[in-house]
Parts: structure tokens; sequence; C-alpha cells
């Protein structure tokens, strides 16, 4: 079903003005958030991407709006490994908790221009070559089996190469207190420890998104619904971060199913072109999909706070 130009128009302009209210009036200073206002604000757009597929299911019919909950929330829990990202980043380059909100609303504001282009080529390809379907399905499995077995390791960004090939290519300034990502010293520009860390959330949420936007696709190749639902998940995760940040490092098995949901969505993606290949109409619907994800989130989450738990009381 093809979307119209209005409906583009509208959404866009919906999410420009959200911008605008977020930098410039709700998020005006620099303060720290606190734990109660970054519930309420995930719960704010989490209650807007639902409310969002009510306007789908009454414009577009429901199936789409089935494709757009699946789409949102496969991204949404996907999304999670950037929040670990994030408290990486935040303490390996001492950014003070007040000054983290406006550095994530560039990051986020980047990273959206980035999965918009990432989103509208990958249709494209795929709708012009349609076996690429099995490349992305093989992709997934191997990159959820590899995250499946990888060890947790404690990562030191001192030796990331891009971190390293910064260092290398841009005179930077350490040390900078204040929130700026280009100073002037001495008639010359140098760049502070916001902007490295401003633009190594960048990459890394590329190399994110190489495995997100596959997976997404395989829901659905509308590319309003990919790219609402890519947008409606992003918007939330500065809330989302701040809500969590104390406590995600105790979500020990979420890596655990967000591989198993790569891989999972991979067959999926086999499967569904393999079939419709043969002209059988048998297929993994989206229902499946969304089922296996919530189920594995939750179990994941259970998991990994009754073994906290547990811990904690053998401290004692």
């Amino acid at each position: 079903m093809a979307v119209s130009l209005g409906y583009w128009v509208l959404f866009f302009a919906f999410v420009i003005i959200m911008l605008a209210l977020d930098l410039g009036v709700f998020h005006r200073g620099n303060h720290a958030p606190t734990m109660k206002s970054s519930l309420l604000w995930s719960a704010f757009w989490i209650a807007l991407a639902f409310i969002f597929s009510g306007i789908i299911w009454q414009t577009m019919g429901s199936t789409h709006a089935l494709d757009f909950i699946t789409a949102y929330l496969l991204e949404k829990s996907l999304s999670i490994d950037n929040l670990f990202i994030f408290i990486l980043v935040f303490g390996f380059f001492n950014i003070d908790l007040k000054y983290q909100h406006r550095l994530l609303f560039w990051g986020v504001f980047g990273a959206l221009i980035m999965r918009v282009l990432f989103i509208f080529g990958g249709a494209a390809l795929l709708h012009r070559f349609v076996w690429l379907m099995y490349l992305f399905g093989i992709f997934l499995i191997i990159t959820g089996v590899r995250m499946l077995f990888e060890k947790d390791e404690q990562q030191d960004l001192n030796d990331n190469r891009f971190i390293k090939l910064l260092r290398k290519f841009l005179p930077i300034k350490e040390g900078v207190t204040e929130p700026h990502f280009i100073v002037k010293e001495n008639g010359k520009r140098y760049a502070t420890q916001f902007l490295i860390a401003l633009l190594f959330i960048e990459g890394t949420d590329l190399l994110f998104a190489v495995d997100s936007i596959p997976a997404v696709l395989a829901v659905t190749q509308n590319t309003f619904i990919v790219v609402t639902s890519n947008i409606f998940a992003i918007m939330g995760l500065r809330s989302l971060y701040f809500a969590l940040s104390g406590i995600l490092p105790m979500f020990r098995y979420i890596k655990y199913a967000l591989a198993i949901i790569l891989a999972f969505i991979g067959t999926k993606m086999i499967f569904n072109e393999g079939m419709k290949a043969l002209g059988s109409t048998w297929h993994i619907s989206n229902i499946v999909s969304l089922i296996v994800i919530v189920t594995l989130l939750i179990i994941s989450i259970i998991a990994s706070v009754i073994v906290s738990r547990v811990q904690e009381r053998r401290k004692f």
C-alpha cells in the first residue's frame, strides 16, 4: 500500500515540532533528569507510539497497525544495546549527568537522519533484488549466534580503533568542562571530548542499524511503517536511558534474548521468502513474531532480576 505524500509531510512535521519542543522548551537548560521525569517521558513516548498505531489502524487497516507495533517493539528491544553504549561512553569521557541529555539529543537527531537513509536504501534494494532477503536472513542468524556466544568483557575505549582514529586526525582539547563541541584557543580550533563522544555514539548507532534495519524489514517492507516505527523507538531512547541507567547493568540476560530474537527474525526472513518462492501460503506471521519478541524479553528480564537478587542476598 503506497502512502500519500501528505502522510509523510504530517509525520515529519510532527517529529520536527517534538524535537524543537524537547530542546527548546522542556529541556532548555542543562540539568540532570530525575528518575520520575524520565519514567514519565518514557511512558509518554510509548503512549504516543501506540496512539499512532491506532491512527494507522483507522487509516491503513489492522494489518499495517500490527506491523507497526511489531516493528516498533523489535526496534525498541534491539536499541537496548545503545543504552549500554551510552553508559560506557559517558563514563569514559567523564560527561557530567546534566550535559548528557543535550549530547544525546544531537546523537538521536543524527541517528534519525542516518536511519531514514538506510531504510529507504534497504527497502529499494529489497524491492529490486528479492534474493537479498536470504542474505539479510543469513546475516541476522550469524549475528545472533555470535552475540549469543561472545564473552562479556569490559571494554576499554582507549583501545577502540574509532577513538584512536579521531584522536589522530582531530586536534583535541582535553578537560573541557562546558558542553561545547568545538573550542577556540590561541586562534586555533579544537574538538572536545563532547564531540568525540557524540561521533562515537553516532558511529556505534550506524553499526547497530546494520543489524536492526534488516530485522525490521523482515516484519514489513512498507517504508512508511518501517520509518515511523524506527523514529518512535529512537525518539524515546533518551528518556529510557535516564530512567534505566542505574539498573541497566542488572539486566545481564537481555543480550541473550536479543541474540535469539535476531536469529529468529533471520530464520523468518529465509523461511517466508522460501515459502513464497515455492508458491506456498505457509509463513511465520507478525503475530508470532510479536509473541516471540515479548516473551523472550519478559523471560530475560525476570531471570536477570531473580539472579541479581539471589547474588545480593548471598553478599549478606
